[in-house]
């Protein structure tokens, strides 16, 4: 199923997923010109569902949705979103995911009625099998970001913003394999928005696909890992941020935390540290006066313990 990813895609995702998902809430920041853009309180905690629901739904009106379903290896937010798509096309889902995986993950993908495989004891093992159980069995093979109909889905959010903040100059955007970021930036183009990509210092595969002028593996280490640990940015992330209304920003995981800690003192907002790298470039590289800015507050599917860890 041959796609490209552009405004009209991303578009058609919006007229494939109106009224299936929830239309994002935006909310002042405090500081003068920026705004929250609440995606969090999407299905299944994070913007994935998105681009999992315009994903099934445009391989459902091809006549290329099998009977056997899709399948994903992601523990993750894609993971979940995968699950939640696959129950509202009433296909089945099954996930591929690590044994070391955590149990309320695993819980959680059971919940949304996902047959879970836990295979080996790292992410490459479960792909690997994910890969043979599609080639087997003919369901469907998804990716948590690398494909058009995904990032597409997710780029919906953009002119959701601009609606709700007429004027808007700059979104601000995590980036872990670059489907939000490449999504959002395909609208974004289309209405000159600017689009800043947020990354750990430590987990920047889009920064140094950049760097490098093609893709790349970089290592990852960072407190946001576990959303943003893509070892490797998509082709049209790269191609989006090299465009002239694109910048790529880098934060330290102390800075990623401190902003976490932000939201939840000043907002009582808790969020994932992925999500948090968005505000963090805002506090270490602040937007020019004048400039009306949205973050975007893009997942919540995090332990609250841990954000007491992260106050103490």
């Amino acid at each position: 199923m041959e796609q490209q990813l552009d405004y009209a895609a991303v578009r058609a995702a919006a007229d494939r997923i109106a009224g299936a998902v929830r239309p994002v809430t935006v909310i002042p920041a405090g500081a003068a010109g920026t705004s929250y853009a609440l995606e969090y309180l999407q299905h299944t905690g994070s913007f994935k569902a998105r681009g999992a629901r315009n994903f099934l739904a445009a391989h459902r009106a091809a006549g290329t949705l099998p009977d056997t379903g899709v399948t994903i290896a992601s523990g993750g937010n894609a993971g979940l979103a995968c699950a939640w798509a696959a129950r509202a096309e009433s296909v089945p889902a099954t996930v591929f995911l690590p044994a070391t995986a955590p149990r309320v993950k695993v819980e959680r993908l059971r919940g949304y009625g996902a047959d879970v495989r836990l295979v080996g004891d790292r992410y490459a093992e479960a792909l690997a099998a994910c890969r043979e159980f599609a080639a087997g069995s003919g369901a469907l093979s998804s990716h948590a970001y690398d494909h058009p109909l995904i990032a597409a889905g997710a780029g919906t959010l953009l002119d959701e913003i601009r609606t709700a903040l007429p004027g808007l100059d700059t979104v601000v955007v995590a980036v872990g394999g670059g489907g939000l970021f490449a999504g959002i930036a395909a609208a974004a183009r289309e209405h000159g928005v600017r689009v800043v990509a947020a990354e750990p210092e430590n987990c920047r595969a889009l920064n140094a696909a950049l760097e490098a002028g093609r893709l790349v593996d970089v290592p990852v280490d960072s407190v946001a890992a576990d959303s943003l640990g893509a070892t490797r940015v998509s082709a049209d992330a790269l191609v989006a941020v090299r465009a002239e209304n694109a910048e790529s920003v880098l934060v330290p995981d102390a800075a990623i935390t401190a902003a976490r800690r932000a939201l939840w003192e000043e907002h009582r907002i808790v969020v994932e540290a992925g999500a948090a790298t968005a505000l963090a470039a805002v506090r270490v590289a602040p937007r020019p006066p004048g400039e009306r800015v949205a973050v975007v507050l893009c997942g919540a599917n995090t332990d609250p313990a841990d954000l007491g860890r992260a106050q103490s």
